[in-house]
Parts: C-alpha cells; structure tokens; sequence
C-alpha cells in the first residue's frame, strides 16, 4: 500500500505542471505567448493544439489502464520541451527530462506491470 501512496504522489506533480501549462496555453497568457512566438518561434495559433496534446496525456496518465500509453506520450511530449529549450539556450532545459522521470517514478511505484518490466531487485523465486 506504501507503494502505491508514494506512486499517487509522485505521479500527482507531472499530472498538475502539465494541467498548469495546458491551462496557461489556453488562456493565452501574454508572457507565454511572447515566448511561444518569440524565443521559441512557433505560431500563436498552435497554443491550444499543443495545450490538448498535453491534456490528453495527463488523463491517459492518470487512468490507471492507460497509464503506461500515457507516460509513453507524456515521455515524447516532455522530449520535444527539452529539444525546444536546448535549441534556443533557454537555462531550465532539464526540467522537462526532471518531470519526465518523476512521471515515470510516479508509475513505476503505483503500477505492477511497469515494476515487472523493470525490476530493481531480483525477484525471488
């Protein structure tokens, strides 16, 4: 049960950045459009598109069925953040690989399928 209290947990703060960025990208924040359309050059017209990308994963995340597929899409969408950030020098660029691993820690501790496919310790036989 202890695993599966931690694995909420961790898995609760990739969940809510995710849901705060896809917030924000649909209000269309002036600061996150001047960098979306400036520092980052993408067109003010893909914010929402992006910001649906973002909630479909973190609802496929957090159902329990679909969690790895989530974490899976989750794991590419957080990729192209850190190719985005490396490409114009911007200084958080490991902070979406960070929430990327907490994802996956978040999944590893409350999935059992995740654990078999990893296992950190032998299995006894």
């Amino acid at each position: 049960m202890f695993k599966v209290g931690v694995g909420r947990a961790l898995s609760a703060v990739p969940a809510l950045l995710m849901l705060f960025s896809a917030a924000m990208k649909f209000n269309h924040a002036p600061a996150l459009v001047a960098d979306w359309t400036g520092k980052f050059g993408f067109p003010e017209s893909t914010l929402s598109l992006i910001g649906v990308f973002e909630l479909l994963c973190v609802v496929f995340y957090l159902i329990p069925r679909t969690a790895v597929f989530g974490a899976v899409l989750m794991t590419g969408y957080l990729g192209g953040a850190v190719a985005t950030h490396v490409r114009v020098g911007d200084a958080p660029a490991m902070l979406p690989a960070l929430i990327g691993v907490v994802a996956w820690g978040g999944l590893y501790f409350r999935d059992e399928r995740v654990r078999a496919l990893i296992p950190f310790v032998k299995p006894r036989e």
